[in-house]
């Protein structure tokens, strides 16, 4: 069998609807290239910034220019009304949100990490251990991901001939969004402070990227100092910049200035500080711009896909929370950062040939100091305490036993072995352990994996994010839900805040379309990332990804 229908033959069992049949790049692939270039669009770029909250745009709007975040408020399609659908606002859920147009109860992305009862580890949302880092190190690919995505579908329309790459710090922001059939995902090697693939894309490194690489661009940033960009009293908004539960960069302090780097030479815990700078960010500007000459991306008249992950954003605000200096700053970094991009875009491809769209895959808790400040119950919840209380109930009930095989994604996975030793019923179990877990102070919720499969669950809009999060073969016994504002982890914290949690400040973020076929404007219609891949596909002309939920955003789509 031919390498092309090889391909088509692994589409096809992927669930990959594909309208060219007759081989790759052949002439019976005709159409679909018409239909999918119908409004002349030669690039899709999808912009990701990691950890930005929609209310960022808002509260630091008078701090933005005219070419970032304004652009594409102004010439595109802003809806400030969007929600993810699901519970397990992380990384790699959001990530495989996006461009599926799915949901993490279909995509079978239900966190960063899981426990996985065939292996009996724990697995992370991009693990591939098939594969190796290319120069080196750990692998990873997008085997994981149980759906297509739009840069699969456009693939699949164009006979193969669309390229598609993702770019990111992180690997997970890189490889999620373009999906199974991308032609290449890049992302940061913290240790070597080089862009990195894995053997799932290729062997060995493009020469354009091995010299990228061997300018040693992040090098040029060692020793230099973090100031605020903008004068004092701007700051004001914020809380104090020495505080105690702030983070820390390598050898200093919680407040500007940052100095990023000490010692001889660039060093892994150096690298590990340029990822929590806006630095980090031009850096991957750079990256992108090389990319489009180098892969000839937007090029023809074949749409290609680029998408482009900011994680510095999340980076730092972990360590350091939404109100924040540090958080201020880079936002502010983050739109001049995007303005220089746009700028790009337009001088290789044209705006007027590309279809734009920023988004975030989450957003992010206050810190708890802070929100106790503000009277707001607010706490970090120990795992430890949540398995001790079930423990206890479930030794009291059912005499004592070695009860859980793992912990993750906000869930309880039992040891099914030990349910059967004891002939057990496995719902009674989940009952007792979720009635125990309530008992811990900060628990709003305890969903048991029989209620979510039966249909069992409350008809809240709560117990509706839980459900869109569960996944039948991936997900534990039992699911927990903190209370508002509070969130899983130690008192001795080693980072101020987290996210991951169905509320607003976790589920709400922006979505920004922007391109021909597009009517401008602020809509405050309910919407959500999922509704992104189907816009793009209906403005494309092409099939949306398989496990698409969202809409096509038809308030915006002028043709």
């Amino acid at each position: 069998m031919s390498f092309s229908r090889m391909l088509v033959a692994a589409l096809v069992l992927a669930g990959t609807v594909l309208p060219c049949v007759g081989g790759l790049g052949t002439a019976s692939c005709t159409a679909a290239q018409n239909r999918a270039n119908a409004a002349g669009y030669r690039l899709v770029v999808g912009i990701v910034v990691d950890q930005l909250r929609a209310d960022y745009l808002e509260r630091f709007d008078d701090l933005f220019g005219e070419k970032g975040f304004r652009r594409l408020k102004t010439k595109g399609a802003y809806f400030a009304n969007a929600h993810y659908g699901h519970a397990c606002t992380y990384t790699g859920p959001g990530h495989a949100v996006i461009l599926t147009g799915s949901t993490a109860a279909i995509t079978g992305i239900i966190g960063n990490k899981w426990y996985d009862r065939q292996s009996g580890k724990v697995i992370e949302s991009i693990t591939d251990e098939t594969t190796t880092g290319v120069p080196e190190g750990k692998g990873a690919s997008p085997r994981q991901l149980l759906v297509s995505t739009l840069a699969d579908e456009l693939k699949a329309a164009t006979g193969g001939q669309a390229r598609s790459i993702g770019i990111s710090l992180k690997n997970r922001g890189a490889i999620l969004p373009v999906g199974r059939t991308a032609d290449a995902a890049y992302w940061f090697d913290d240790k070597r402070g080089q862009m990195q693939t894995s053997t799932y894309y290729m062997k060995e490194l493009p020469a354009w990227v091995a010299a990228f690489n061997a300018r040693r661009i992040p090098d040029q940033w060692f020793g230099k100092t973090w100031e605020k960009l903008l004068p004092e009293a701007v700051y004001a908004r914020c809380t104090a910049d020495d505080v105690p539960y702030e983070g820390r960069f390598a050898g200093g302090g919680a407040a500007f200035p940052h100095q990023v780097g000490r010692g001889d030479k660039p060093n892994a815990r150096f690298y590990d500080d340029f990822t929590m700078t806006p630095w980090a960010n031009d850096f991957l500007v750079e990256f992108a711009t090389a990319a489009i000459e180098n892969e000839r991306l937007g090029a023809d008249d074949i749409p290609d896909v680029l998408t482009i992950s900011f994680s510095a954003n999340d980076i730092l605000g972990h360590a350091f929370g939404p109100n924040s200096h540090e958080v201020l700053d880079i936002t502010v970094r983050t739109d001049q950062t995007l303005a220089r991009l746009l700028d790009v875009i337009d001088a290789k491809v044209g705006l007027d040939r590309t279809l734009v769209f920023l988004t975030a895959d989450h957003g992010v808790s206050p810190v708890p100091e802070y929100a106790r400040q503000q009277r707001l119950h607010s706490r970090r919840i120990p795992f430890e305490q949540v398995a001790v209380a079930m423990k206890r109930a479930l030794d009291a009930k059912f005499g004592a036993g070695q009860w859980f095989a793992g912990f993750s994604a906000e869930s309880v996975y039992f040891d099914l072995a030990t349910i059967a030793e004891k002939k057990l019923e496995r719902a009674e179990v989940e009952r007792v352990a979720a009635e125990a877990a309530l008992t811990v102070e900060g628990i709003a919720a305890a969903f048991t994996r029989t209620q979510i499969l039966s249909g069992g669950l409350p008809r809240t809009p709560l117990a509706e994010r839980v459900q869109m999060a569960f996944h039948p073969q991936r997900s534990g016994d039992v699911f927990l839900v903190p209370e508002p504002f509070c969130f899983f982890g130690s008192e001795e914290y080693t980072t101020a805040t987290t996210h991951g949690t169905p509320y607003a400040y976790d589920t709400h973020v922006p979505v920004m379309l922007m391109g021909r076929g597009l009517r401008p404007g602020t809509y405050w219609a309910e919407a959500s990332p999922s509704d992104i891949a189907p816009t793009l596909a209906a403005l494309l002309g092409i099939t949306p990804p398989n496990g698409t939920v969202g809409r096509p955003l038809q308030e915006v789509l002028s043709r």
